[in-house]
């Protein structure tokens, strides 16, 4: 159910073409750069925080990792994640297919900075089997993010 909302959203963008099905998972980033054959960094990843009344996306390079200081810059609040109980009920998607398409209506989503550095990126499509490949411009535009943001870190090397 909830690739298919994720190819649909996608398909309204002209861009279900970029969709790809993996026979293994692809729940973790390092899963992920294994089946789309590429580096761990150009995997999108999306994290889910708390935020009042709902929840709210970061999508960023598979090598960042969210600082708490500059989330609560950014945000005015400290950055919790969401229970792994809550994700599917809050964002529409489960554990390890979390992406920014045909998320619940009250899903805030902002993109970090870390992935402009990367011609593409390959976020989930709703489940732990799946991704497509889109430019910071088309994910920018499909995922209907309220702006790029600056808070990440580096994670690994």
């Amino acid at each position: 159910m909830s690739y298919d909302k994720a190819f649909s959203h996608l398909k309204k963008f002209g861009l279900d073409d970029r969709v790809k099905v993996f026979d293994v998972s692809s729940a973790t980033v390092e899963l992920a750069a294994e089946a789309a054959g590429v580096e761990p960094a150009k995997i999108a990843k999306t994290l889910s925080f708390e935020k009042p009344g709902g929840c709210l996306l970061i999508v960023t390079a598979g090598d960042m990792k969210v600082n708490g200081a500059k989330f609560k810059a950014e945000f005015g609040m400290k950055s919790k994640m969401l229970s792994l109980d809550n994700v599917a009920e809050l964002t529409g998607h489960d554990v390890g297919g979390v992406c920014p398409f045909g998320i619940n209506d009250s899903v805030d989503i902002y993109l970090d900075i870390s992935m402009q550095r990367f011609d593409f990126v390959y976020p989930a499509c709703g489940n732990a089997n799946s991704s497509v490949r889109l430019s910071c411009e088309e994910l920018f535009l499909s995922s209907g993010a309220k702006k790029w943001v600056d808070v990440c870190v580096k994670d690994r090397d």
